[in-house]
């Protein structure tokens, strides 16, 4: 799924690439039938009201203040009021991506057809993404739910902030624009934007998304790495991962065998060294350990992505309506699968920071003092590693789990709270500072290659050094490497190396 693609939302399986589609753009449709049940489970929440049932957050207060009663009258305010005292986020904005992504699981969880709000509320929030009309909302406050879906439920209805065609505006200034009338919000609909898992959901959907892609770029630093400092490809042999049985330790072996095909440097050296380092002998279940975490966490993400975490829901049982309270809301699941997913990043990163070491250190690699021939006054690639030492130092700190800090609020009704979004958050960081630890690795990998010729690499290291000697040439000099280091990002995060080596990821043995 990419940003090109549209998009249709509705009771059907939704995936993480969808989500994250979206938030990169992508237009976004409302399946019909999704939306005949929301306006038919509205109809029956009016009657409810209209009979003076009680019903919390809807004809009640909420938290503490369930006990505080509502009269029919006072319905629709007291929703608007939510949104506005629970917006009290702090920090730095959410980067718009961010936001497009709350939005994307607000919008799903609601089509459900569980939460009882109008088909107009999502109809509108599709009409915003898909015109560009972005809320604004800081990016801390969060203990796993209430604040950034509060910021984006007040631009919903005209109050706040929203970017728009690259200004910040008030928000019913962005959507008269836009184009988009400004409406007031119905039974539930204050309540319903902030009563689920939608921040955390959201954000570990990115997570996950941009986490994927990069770990066969880290299988491919790896074989790079190994080729260049004439290692032994034993280790991966499949007769050896058969004795080991774990799903991503064996898919990693399988790969880093085809990337390592054809390779007149191991060929060369295949008895150059009976045993190597662990962050070169060890991928296999180093990565592959990651990768049994990223498919753990893929898994209870996609669950939670199409689950009902609102509080309370509603059902339809012989055209009755049936209300539910209870701690779907709750963001434990979650909460401790992306924490999890932390340490997996925490494990690549320190992997791949030790490989770069090595490449650069003439001592141990064999190679030119920090891959500069004749160095003398320049200093080569001797400082990359240093920063790929400190981004993995940070992945580590990191790594220390979100989701044991539970403390109580709102009075000691909710005295077990996720930090689920903190939990994202770190993920999230610790994605991005993946990403440069393994463009740093991949800088001097190719580099340590280029070493070797005329000897030709192997499969999948000629394929990452077409691609990225088309952007980042041998280094002969010194030069500011930042720049290298920023077209390496790029052609990681724009899909161009994983492009490269599509092919080899596809085949089979």
């Amino acid at each position: 799924m990419t940003a090109s693609h549209g998009v249709t939302l509705g009771k059907g399986d939704t995936t993480l690439a969808e989500i994250v589609a979206i938030a990169d753009g992508a237009p976004l449709a409302l399946a019909a039938d999704a939306l005949a049940a929301m306006d038919h489970v509205q109809g029956l929440i009016q009657q409810a009201i209209a009979q003076g049932r009680v019903i919390y957050g809807l004809t009640t207060g909420v938290g503490d203040l369930v006990t505080s009663r509502l009269d029919a009258a006072d319905v629709a305010a007291v929703q608007l009021n939510m949104l506005k005292s629970h917006a009290c986020g702090v920090g730095a904005p959410l980067a718009p991506r961010e936001v497009r992504a709350m939005m994307a699981v607000m919008i799903k969880s609601l089509l459900q057809g569980y939460s009882g709000v109008s088909p107009a509320l999502v109809t509108v929030m599709a009409q915003m993404l898909n015109r560009g009309v972005i809320p604004w909302s800081p990016a801390k406050g969060s203990v796993g739910y209430l604040i950034a879906t509060a910021h984006i439920g007040l631009a919903v209805f005209g109050y706040g902030q929203c970017w728009y065609q690259g200004q910040l505006l008030p928000s019913d200034e962005a959507l008269a624009q836009a184009g988009i009338a400004c409406r007031q919000p119905g039974p539930r609909e204050g309540h319903a934007l902030v009563s689920g898992t939608y921040e955390i959901t959201a954000l570990g959907c990115l997570a996950l998304v941009d986490f994927a892609a990069l770990v066969p770029l880290a299988d491919a630093a790896g074989a790079m790495s190994l080729e260049a400092l004439k290692g032994n490809t034993r280790g991966y042999d499949a007769r050896l991962q058969a004795l080991r049985t774990h799903a991503g330790q064996r898919a990693t072996a399988d790969l880093l065998r085809r990337l390592l095909t054809d390779s007149e440097i191991l060929d060369r050296y295949r008895d150059y060294r009976v045993q190597d380092a662990l962050s070169l002998r060890c991928i296999p279940q180093i990565h592959g350990a990651v990768r049994d975490q990223l498919a753990f966490c893929q898994h209870v993400v996609h669950t939670e992505l199409n689950a009902v975490t609102d509080n309370p829901v509603f059902l339809v049982e012989e055209g009755e309506l049936v209300v539910l309270p209870g701690g779907n809301g709750h963001g434990a699941p979650i909460a401790l699968s992306l924490d999890a997913l932390a340490i997996a990043i925490a494990a690549l990163s320190t992997a791949s920071q030790a490989r770069s070491d090595r490449l650069t250190n003439g001592h141990l690699s064999g190679l030119p003092a920090f891959l500069l021939e004749g160095a003398g006054g320049h200093s080569g690639l001797m400082i990359p590693p240093y920063a790929a030492a400190a981004l993995a130092g940070e992945n580590r700190s990191l790594a220390a789990p979100a989701s044991v800090h539970t403390v109580t609020t709102c009075a000691g009704q909710e005295d077990h709270i996720s930090q689920g979004v903190n939990a994202a958050r770190k993920a999230l960081d610790a994605v991005a500072n993946a990403v440069d630890i393994v463009a740093i690795e991949l800088l001097c990998a190719a580099q340590a290659l280029d070493f070797h010729r005329p000897l030709r690499p192997s499969r999948g290291a000629r394929a990452m050094l077409a691609a990225i000697r088309s952007q980042v040439p041998f280094l002969t000099q010194d030069r500011e490497l930042w720049r290298d280091l920023a077209a390496l990002r790029q052609l990681m995060t724009g899909g161009v190396l994983l492009q490269s080596l599509q092919p080899l990821l596809e085949e089979r043995e």
